[in-house]
């Protein structure tokens, strides 16, 4: 009897998690079919129910809210950064993991403990070197921003690249292939959980951003904007009674692209992480 209450009592809690985490969500949702523009605080639910906030956002775009050019810019943004921090985050987590060379451990280390200072704390410096490099409001300089660092990220693929069994390097190596080749033919093609977690993880910082892309985006065209910002703006108070509803649809949309993403991707995601965790 007693086992069955403590069952009881730690389904009713994860029930009660599972309502406060997706209140939001669901209040986000139902808003976002309001044919009401402003913050509806009376009602969970619209009194009536439309999708031109929807037909708004995508054919009837205003110097408030531009959400096509926000959608492709942070797309542009996302897309560039996804390849360039992929690349450069298998690249150091092969290096580090299949090649042996003097100061490895050394560099491994350094990397390790920079990882551990927020990114926050470089905000200002980076702000000021891109200014005077002039990519201040530029896409360009946001994917380098972005980018830059990403080759730290490397340690959980280089745990799964470690679980890789070096004889098949060793064969390789022994046929004549380079390093490269190893490296192309026969450690990616094993890798592809991996390497979907990494592709996963290097859109998403990006995608989801606004504290660096408000920071280097300064311009006052709405047409310059990635999503993040567009939709803060329309949370502004000459704004929100007008365009909360179309803050809420935006929200959806930009959710849309990242829920696809993990549902066709969930199984590699979770062996890559569970992989990368193996070995360090």
């Amino acid at each position: 009897m007693k086992k069955m209450i403590n069952i009881i009592w730690r389904h009713l809690l994860l029930i009660f998690l599972v309502i406060i985490w997706l209140f939001p969500i669901v209040w986000l949702v139902v808003t976002s079919f309001s044919s009401y523009k402003g913050v509806n605080t009376f009602n969970f639910f619209p009194e009536e129910w439309s999708i031109d906030n929807y037909v708004q956002l995508f054919t009837r775009p205003d110097t408030a809210a531009n959400f096509p050019a926000w959608f492709k810019n942070s797309m542009i943004v996302g897309v560039c950064c996804c390849i360039i921090s992929t690349t450069f985050v298998v690249m150091v987590a092969y290096a580090m993991s299949c090649m042996r060379f003097k100061s490895r451990k050394g560099i491994m280390s350094f990397a390790i403990i920079a990882g551990m200072f927020p990114g926050v704390l470089s905000m200002i410096a980076v702000y000021f070197v891109m200014k005077q490099f002039g990519l201040i409001d530029s896409l360009f300089g946001l994917v380098i921003v972005y980018s830059a660092s990403s080759g730290l990220g490397y340690l959980i693929c280089k745990g799964f690249f470690d679980t890789i069994p070096a004889s098949l390097r060793e064969a390789a190596k022994i046929e004549g292939a380079s390093q490269l080749t190893t490296f192309v033919k026969v450690v990616l093609p094993l890798s592809r959980p991996i390497l979907v977690y990494t592709v996963i993880n290097s859109f998403l910082s990006p995608w989801m951003d606004f504290v660096m892309a408000r920071l280097m985006i300064r311009s006052k065209d709405a047409n310059d904007w990635t999503v993040a910002i567009g939709l803060y703006n329309l949370l502004d108070r000459n704004l929100i009674n007008d365009y909360f509803s179309v803050f809420c649809a935006g929200g959806v949309i930009v959710a849309i692209p990242i829920s696809i993403l993990f549902v066709i991707m969930q199984k590699f995601y979770v062996e890559g992480v569970t992989g990368g965790a193996v070995k360090g």
